[in-house]
C-alpha cells in the first residue's frame, strides 16, 4: 500500500497554486485552504479581510517514492516571487504572503536548503522573505474554491492575466 506524505505551500492566491501541482505524478491531491492563522473554520471572507491571521494555502497529498519532496519544492519556487513580503502580485496583504509550511523536521531542513540555493543563485536581486515555518490547523476551502481552474477556466484565465504572476515568472524563470 502506498504510502502518501503532506506538503503545505502558500504562494498567493491559491487559485493558481492548484495547477502546478495537480499535473505531477505522484501527486494524489492538491486542496486549497487557510492555514496559518489563529481562527478556527475560517471562511473566505474573513481571511480576505486579513482578520485571522490565516494565509491562503495548497495542502498537498503525494507518494515520494514517485515524486520527492525537493521537487515539490523545486515547483513552488517557480510560482511566486520570493522577494514580496506584503502579498503576491495583484493579491495584497499578509493573506497572500508566501510560505512553506514544514510537516517533519525532514521537510523543515529541505526548505531551508532550497531556499537557500535560491539565495546564492543570484537570480533575485533582493533578499528573499518566503516564510518556513511549521504546519498547523488547514483550514478546507469552500467548495467553489476547489478546482477552481477547472471549473471557471475564463475567469481564471482572465485574473491569471491580469495578475502579473505570468509575466513575473517567464522574466525570472526563462533564463
Amino acid at each position: 500500500m502506498e504510502k502518501f506524505e503532506k506538503a503545505t505551500f502558500a504562494g498567493g492566491c491559491f487559485w493558481c497554486m492548484e495547477h502546478p501541482f495537480e499535473k505531477l505524478d505522484g501527486v494524489s491531491e492538491v486542496v486549497s485552504g487557510y492555514t496559518g492563522g489563529h481562527k478556527a473554520n475560517p471562511t473566505y471572507e474573513e481571511v480576505s479581510l486579513g482578520i485571522t491571521g490565516h494565509t491562503e494555502a495548497v495542502q498537498i497529498l503525494y507518494d515520494p517514492v514517485k515524486i520527492t519532496y525537493k521537487e515539490l519544492l523545486n515547483v513552488f519556487w517557480k510560482q511566486i516571487d520570493p522577494t514580496d513580503r506584503g502579498g503576491q502580485f495583484v493579491d495584497r496583504g499578509g493573506q497572500y504572503r508566501s510560505a512553506v509550511f514544514y510537516h517533519n523536521e525532514e521537510q523543515k531542513l529541505q526548505a531551508l536548503e532550497s531556499m537557500k540555493a535560491l539565495e546564492e543563485s543570484g537570480r533575485f536581486d533582493k533578499p528573499l522573505v518566503t516564510e518556513i515555518t511549521e504546519a498547523s490547523n488547514f483550514y478546507k476551502a469552500e467548495d467553489y474554491h476547489q478546482d477552481y481552474y477547472k471549473k471557471n477556466p475564463v475567469r481564471y484565465n482572465f485574473y491569471r492575466l491580469n495578475s502579473g504572476r505570468d509575466s513575473f515568472l517567464r522574466k525570472k524563470w526563462s533564463k
